[in-house]
C-alpha cells in the first residue's frame, strides 16, 4: 500500500520534469502575467516569492565567476589567455558598436518621439566615467571586498591575475610538493565548479515559481497604461533587436563564422534569454548563461570561464540599442534635431559607458541619464521614459545575454575551444547531456 501511495507524486513529478524547464517557465510567465493583469496590486503579495528568485541567482555570481574563471585558468597558457580575451574584448568592442549603428539607423528611420507629448519628471544628474575612472576602476584595493561588493571586473581581474600566476608556477616549478598542491587546488576548483552547476539547475527548478511571482507582482503593481503610452519608443528599440540579433549574431556569427544552424544556436541559449527577459540582469542571468555555454553550446571552460563574466559587465549591445533610440527619442520630445556631430557623440558615449555599467534592472537609466547630459537634453525626459524601463530593460537584456553567447561560440571556433560535434550542434541527441550537471535544462529528456 505505501508502495502504491508513494508512486503517485513520483509519477507525477517525474512527468512535470519530463517537459522542458524553459516551457515550465514560459508558461509561468504567462500565468504571472495574466495573474497580475486581474487582480492588479494585490499581486505584490507574491513579490517575495519573485525575490527570492533573484536573491539565489545573486548568490551564485561572485562564486560561479572565481570557479568558472579559475578552471579556465588552468587550460590557458599565457599566450592562449592573449588570443581568447584579445578575441573576446574585441568582439565585445565592434558588436557593441554595431549595435549602437543599427539603434541610430532606426531611430531616424521612425523618428519616435515626434508624436507624444513630454510630461515631465525627476531624475538624479549622472557624471559620465573618465576613461582613468575606468581603468583604476578594474583594479581591486581589496580583492575580497570586490567579492563580497559583487564588483564583477574587479574581481575577474584579480581572479585572472591569480589563476594566470598559478599555472605559470605550474609550468615552471621542479618541486613535486608545490606542483602537487596546484594540482589539487585545480581539481577542487574543478569539484567546486560541478556542484554549482547542480544548485544552477536547482535553482532553476525554483525559477517557475520565482518567474510566475516576480510577473504578477511587476504587471500587477505597474500596469501595462506606461508601455501603451509609449509604445513607439518601445517598438522601435524592439525593431533594431531583432535586426541586430538577426542579422550579428544569427546570420554572421552562428551561420557565417561557425556554419552552423541558427536554430541550433536559439535552442542552446534559450534557457539564459529567457531567465534574461525575465529578470533583467545580465550578471543575475549568469549562472544560466554559463551552464547553456557548458552544457548546450559545449563551448570550453576557458573560453566561456572569461569571456562570459567578462560580458555580462561590458557587453551591452541591447543596451547600445536601447540608448541610441531614447537619444533621438528625448531630442524629439523637445523639438531638436540632432546632427551628425551628435549621433556620433551618442556612439561614443554609450560605447565607453557600457564598460562600467551595471548589468542589473535600472542601470538603463543611469547609462541614459549620462547620454542626456553629453547631449544638453533635459534629465527629466528619464524619469519620462521610466514608465517603460521594465519592458525596454527586459528586451535589451535578453540581447546582451545572447551577445554573450554568440561572442563565446565564435572565440571558441576560432581557438579551438568549441565541439561543434555535440550538444544542440548535433542532429544526434546527447544522452551524455541528461548525465549530471545537464539534467535541468531538459529534465527527463
Amino acid at each position: 500500500m505505501s508502495t502504491t501511495s508513494e508512486s503517485l507524486p513520483r509519477r507525477t513529478w517525474r512527468r512535470y520534469r519530463s517537459i522542458p524547464i524553459i516551457y515550465r517557465i514560459a508558461v509561468a510567465f504567462v500565468l504571472g502575467t495574466a495573474l497580475g493583469g486581474l487582480v492588479g496590486e494585490r499581486a505584490g503579495v507574491l513579490e517575495p516569492l519573485g525575490d527570492l528568485f533573484l536573491r539565489l541567482l545573486e548568490m551564485l555570481i561572485v562564486p560561479l565567476i572565481v570557479f568558472t574563471l579559475l578552471g579556465g585558468m588552468r587550460k590557458l597558457t599565457p599566450s592562449k589567455l592573449g588570443k581568447v580575451g584579445g578575441l573576446t574584448v574585441g568582439l565585445y568592442a565592434v558588436t557593441t558598436t554595431i549595435a549602437a549603428a543599427i539603434g541610430l539607423a532606426v531611430a531616424n528611420l521612425f523618428d519616435p518621439g515626434t508624436a507624444v507629448e513630454f510630461v515631465g519628471g525627476e531624475a538624479q544628474e549622472a557624471e559620465p566615467p573618465t576613461v582613468a575612472e575606468v581603468v583604476l576602476g578594474i583594479v581591486p584595493e581589496n580583492p575580497l571586498a570586490a567579492m563580497v561588493d559583487g564588483d564583477i571586473l574587479s574581481t575577474i581581474f584579480f581572479v585572472v591575475v591569480f589563476g594566470l600566476a598559478l599555472t605559470m608556477v605550474r609550468e615552471a616549478t621542479t618541486d613535486e610538493t608545490v606542483a602537487d598542491a596546484i594540482d589539487g587546488f585545480f581539481a577542487f576548483v574543478d569539484a567546486g565548479t560541478e556542484a554549482l552547476f547542480k544548485i544552477v539547475w536547482g535553482v532553476m527548478e525554483y525559477g517557475v515559481i520565482g518567474v510566475f511571482a516576480l510577473m504578477a507582482a511587476s504587471i500587477g503593481t505597474e500596469g501595462l497604461g506606461a508601455i501603451v503610452q509609449l509604445g513607439a519608443l518601445v517598438a522601435v528599440i524592439a525593431v533594431g533587436i531583432v535586426i541586430h540579433m538577426s542579422v550579428t549574431y544569427l546570420g554572421v556569427m552562428t551561420l557565417g563564422i561557425l556554419g552552423e544552424s541558427p536554430l541550433s544556436f536559439l535552442a542552446g541559449a534559450k534557457d539564459a534569454m529567457v531567465t534574461a527577459f525575465t529578470i533583467r540582469s545580465s550578471s543575475g542571468t549568469l549562472p544560466v548563461t554559463i551552464a547553456d555555454a557548458d552544457e548546450n553550446l559545449r563551448i570550453d571552460e576557458s573560453v566561456y570561464g572569461f569571456g562570459l563574466p567578462l560580458g555580462a559587465t561590458i557587453n551591452m549591445d541591447g543596451a547600445a540599442i536601447r540608448q541610441a533610440v531614447t537619444a533621438v527619442f528625448a531630442a524629439n520630445l523637445v523639438g531638436v534635431t540632432l546632427g551628425v556631430g551628435e549621433q556620433v557623440l551618442v556612439l561614443a558615449t554609450v560605447i565607453l559607458i557600457s564598460i562600467g555599467t551595471a548589468g542589473v534592472p535600472g542601470a538603463g537609466l543611469i547609462m541614459l541619464s549620462v547620454i542626456l547630459t553629453a547631449l544638453g537634453l533635459p534629465l527629466e525626459i528619464v524619469g519620462f521614459v521610466a514608465g517603460v524601463d521594465p519592458i525596454l530593460g527586459r528586451i535589451a537584456t535578453t540581447n546582451n545575454v545572447t551577445g554573450d553567447l554568440a561572442v563565446a561560440s565564435v572565440v571558441g571556433k576560432w581557438t579551438d575551444g568549441i565541439d561543434l560535434s555535440s550538444g544542440v550542434w548535433s542532429d544526434v541527441p546527447d544522452e551524455a547531456a541528461g548525465e549530471g550537471g545537464g539534467e535541468g535544462v531538459a529534465a527527463g529528456d
